[in-house]
């Protein structure tokens, strides 16, 4: 199994001109902007062949909604819609607002280009009170602008967003609950 480096301090926009690989166990390592390393699952790494294009950051809620369980009747629970998050280039407050994030789940830059992906694995974050990792594989992404030629997108360093630990009942159902969430997405392109 191999390791794939990333390298803090990133402009979002900028373009790693390559990723570093060395032998690892179970996990492979990732460089938050604030260059704080963390291990990232195997399940999560890009797959061969994709290099990382540019990073953002994502500030903003998971929407839930109240709906009755299908374990039972009288029973509802919180169940994910779609995310709502503004794009940055690090999760400084002051930080250039580079496009947004909604439901597809979808990633739109201020040029217009869009990335829409499905989810193909997933990990519990190192945070027990936040939203999972995730490595996405694209669906479509635009011709041009900067979405274009994404393959393969990961979201890690999460910090909350995870449903409401009480449940919601039948006087809420079809209610909506939003969580605030932050997450460091990772785009990935063909080498």
């Amino acid at each position: 199994m191999k390791k794939i480096a990333i390298v803090g301090g990133l402009s979002a926009i900028a373009v790693l001109s390559a990723c570093s690989t060395a032998p690892v166990k179970q996990t492979a390592t990732v460089a938050t902007p604030a260059a704080q390393v963390v291990s990232v699952p195997v399940n999560l790494k890009a797959p061969a062949g994709e290099v990382l294009a540019f990073q953002m950051a994502a500030t903003g809620v998971q929407i839930y909604d109240c709906r009755a369980n299908k374990g039972g009747p009288k029973k509802f629970e919180w169940v994910f819609r779609a995310p709502l998050a503004e794009l940055y280039a690090n999760h400084d407050v002051t930080s250039v607002k580079l496009g947004k994030h909604y439901e597809g789940p979808t990633w739109e830059a201020n040029d217009g280009s869009k990335v829409v992906a499905e989810v193909v694995a997933k990990s519990e974050s190192m945070d027990t009170n936040a939203i999972p990792w995730l490595l996405l594989k694209a669906k479509s992404s635009s011709d041009t602008g900067t979405f274009s030629a994404i393959t393969s997108v990961q979201r890690v360093v999460t910090v909350g967003g995870k449903a409401p630990l009480t449940g919601c009942s039948d006087f809420q159902l079809g209610a909506e609950t939003r969580t605030p969430y932050k997450a460091t997405y990772y785009f990935f392109k063909a080498n």
